[in-house]
C-alpha cells in the first residue's frame, strides 16, 4: 500500500518531466545546380534513419529571404529526450556527411522552440500542409509586452477561426516569438473576403479604440517582424 501511495505522488513529477512541447528545427539549402541530387539523397537519408521519436517533418520555403531552402522539424519532444538524443550513430552521421552534404550550400541555421498553448488557438500536433511563419522579435525587455499583445490578438484569431500555433524560441539567438498560421483550407484563406479584416475583428474582440492602441503598443514593444510561406513536403518527410 505504501509503494502504491509513493507511486501516486511521483506521477505528477514524472508527467512534468516528460512534457512534449519542444521542437528542434534546422534549415538546409541545396546548391543551386544540385537541387534534384539533394532531394534524392536527403529523402533516402530520412527514410532510412529518421523514424520513431526522430521523425522529420520537412517544409519547402516558398517565399521570403530564405526561399529555396528547407525547414526540418523534429518533435514535439521533451528536453530530456533531446538531451539523450546523441548523433543517432556513426552510420547515420557518415551517411549525412557523404551522401547529403556534398549537395548542400554553405549556409543554414538551427533552433529550439517551445509551444505556448495559452497563446495558441490550435493544438501542437494539429498540422496543415501550408503554413505561414511570422517571426516576431521583441524590443529588449519587452517580451511580456509582446505576450500581452498576442493574448489580445488571439481573441481576433479565434473570432476569425484562424489556426495559429505560437512558439517561443529558446536558447537559439535573439529572443523571438513564432506565430505559425496553419492554413487548413489552403491559400484561399489569404484571399480578400475569406474572413473579415484583422483590424475589424481585433476591434470587435477588444473594444472601441483598441486597434489604434494596439498599433501604438506594437511600435513600442516589437523591434522587427518578417514572414514566410512554407509548403509541407510529404515525399521528403519521414513515413
Amino acid at each position: 500500500m505504501r509503494k502504491i501511495f509513493l507511486l501516486c505522488l511521483l506521477v505528477p513529477v514524472l508527467g512534468a518531466s516528460q512534457t512534449k512541447n519542444t521542437v528542434s528545427t534546422f534549415r538546409v539549402f541545396p546548391k543551386i545546380d544540385k537541387s534534384l541530387e539533394f532531394e534524392k539523397a536527403f529523402t533516402a537519408h530520412v527514410q532510412k534513419y529518421h523514424t520513431g521519436n526522430w521523425k522529420w517533418r520537412v517544409f519547402e520555403i516558398e517565399s521570403g529571404p530564405e526561399t529555396g531552402g528547407f525547414l526540418v522539424v523534429e518533435g514535439p519532444l521533451g528536453w530530456d529526450q533531446f538531451d539523450t538524443r546523441g548523433n543517432l550513430g556513426v552510420e547515420h552521421t557518415a551517411d549525412w556527411a557523404k551522401n547529403v552534404m556534398p549537395f548542400t550550400a554553405d549556409r543554414g541555421a538551427s533552433s529550439y522552440a517551445e509551444f505556448n498553448e495559452e497563446l495558441s488557438t490550435i493544438g501542437i500536433s494539429d498540422y496543415a500542409d501550408k503554413i505561414i511563419i511570422n517571426h516576431i522579435y521583441p524590443m529588449p525587455g519587452k517580451i511580456s509586452g509582446v505576450t500581452d499583445l498576442i493574448k489580445k490578438m488571439k481573441k481576433a484569431w479565434t473570432d476569425g477561426n484562424e489556426s495559429i500555433a505560437v512558439y517561443e524560441v529558446r536558447n537559439s539567438g535573439a529572443p523571438e516569438i513564432l506565430a505559425v498560421s496553419r492554413l487548413k483550407a489552403g491559400l484561399k484563406e489569404l484571399a480578400p473576403g475569406y474572413r473579415k479584416p484583422f483590424p475589424e475583428r481585433y476591434a470587435t474582440a477588444n473594444g472601441d479604440g483598441s486597434w489604434n492602441a494596439f498599433q501604438e503598443e506594437y511600435a513600442k514593444n516589437v523591434e522587427k517582424r518578417w514572414s514566410e510561406m512554407l509548403f509541407f513536403r510529404a515525399d521528403m518527410s519521414s513515413k
